[in-house]
């Protein structure tokens, strides 16, 4: 008797080991990558999808769950570029002027921390980064404007996790009468207490208006420069300034959508210099990462990425091509520094495909990443026709994509 006792307990205890452990497992924190996405016909609302982004996890590629917002989709658009400290993830609507906060500090269960839409007086926000003390600062687009028409005026935006307010400016420059002066994309340089600018527009009818960037001290937000990028001998891969991020070399280079890479030096002086330093082919370019001393960039007419070496910044140099398809757009691109991986995003019908692409630190050759592949057992991951985890069925945009720390 007393051994049968024995063995029930032994069993009972050896199950209660296996549960904790699996439990332990479950609630193991695993890298994942957050993508911003939306209905691909604008009948349904816009969601932050999470996939499995570890290569050492049997459901590496695949869907892991996703948030629904209450926002019917616009056009779903920028996250940040990386993932905070915090795990408060900024994400827009651009087209909604609306903000949504996500906590992501659980990837497994994210959730809707608040949202915001127009802030002191600017509406329409675009980019996020942050600051060393942890806010975000965006810019915003346009100011509101007593006749209802958009501004061509907008400001940059201090905002803490909680979605308050902290500081604003303006990008009015009464030196740039008329000008298109809408903030698009920024870089922060502390160390400098500058930060740069870029204005371009998100409007058709303005798409060609912008060719400006500003320089603005960090501490107080003052506007210290607007001016004008360099043309080059086609005289139009300046028009349309959009991602500046800053080199290894100190630089601030900024993409334009006319496929143009600028290269700004000296934000710290009175008299900032710009120089178009390359030009990628076609006229359709976009959201640039520099990894090491290799710039990486999505062009239309390469249907992929491209990577540059930038070691000499006046003179960058092709040293890798990846093609992804015949009509493929290669958009937003990403980098994680944990998996030492892309992610890149097309964000156009019929490519609502996700990829993710290695980078050879040595020589910046790009290939596909075979292995991460959807469960359609295609090489990445595929946003049509799908059966979502919050309820909602069909074809789904991606744009922004981040992966966890």
């Amino acid at each position: 008797m007393s051994r049968r006792v024995l063995g029930i307990i032994v069993m009972v205890c050896a199950a209660a080991v296996c549960a904790r452990s699996q439990e332990q497992k479950a609630g193991s924190p695993g890298h994942y990558l957050f993508v911003w996405a939306g209905a691909a016909d604008g009948k349904g609302n816009d969601f932050l999808a999470v996939i499995d982004a570890d290569p050492s996890s049997a459901s590496y590629g695949k869907l892991v769950t996703t948030v629904a917002t209450d926002q019917p989709t616009m056009l779903v658009h920028h996250t940040e570029y990386t993932m905070p400290a915090s795990g408060m993830l900024f994400a827009n609507d651009h087209y909604a002027g609306r903000t949504f906060i996500f906590d992501v500090r659980d990837g497994l269960h994210p959730k809707v921390a608040t949202s915001f839409t127009d802030m002191d007086g600017y509406m329409h926000p675009h980019s996020y980064l942050r600051l060393p003390n942890g806010d975000v600062l965006a810019t915003f687009q346009h100011m509101h404007h007593g006749d209802g028409d958009l501004a061509t005026t907008g400001g940059l935006v201090e905002i803490d996790d909680a979605g308050k307010v902290i500081r604003s400016a303006s990008s009015a420059d009464p030196a740039f009468p008329g000008a298109l002066l809408t903030p698009y994309g920024l870089v922060v340089l502390p160390e400098m207490d500058r930060v740069v600018s870029t204005n371009s527009s998100m409007h058709l009818e303005a798409i060609l208006q912008g060719v400006t960037y500003q320089v603005w001290r960090l501490s107080d937000l003052k506007l210290l420069k607007t001016a004008y990028f360099d043309v080059g001998e086609n005289h139009y891969s300046h028009v349309s300034p959009q991602e500046p991020r800053l080199g290894p070399d100190g630089a601030v280079y900024v993409q334009t959508l006319s496929c143009g890479l600028e290269r700004i030096t000296g934000v710290n002086t009175e008299q900032p210099r710009t120089q178009l330093v390359y030009t990628f082919p076609g006229s359709w370019c976009g959201v640039p990462t520099i990894v090491g001393h290799y710039l990486v960039e999505g062009a239309l007419e390469a249907h992929g990425l491209i990577a540059l070496d930038i070691a000499n910044g006046e003179r960058p140099v092709e040293v890798s091509r990846l093609k992804l398809g015949d009509s493929y757009n290669a958009h937003w691109t990403g980098w994680d520094a944990k998996t030492q991986r892309l992610v890149v995003t097309s964000g156009r019908a019929p490519e609502e495909r996700l990829y993710l692409v290695k980078l050879d630190p040595k020589t910046g050759a790009l290939s596909l990443d075979e292995a991460f592949r959807d469960s359609d057992g295609k090489v990445g991951f595929s946003f049509v026709d799908k059966q979502w985890p919050h309820g909602w069925n069909g074809s789904a945009l991606p744009h922004g994509a981040v992966f966890s720390r």
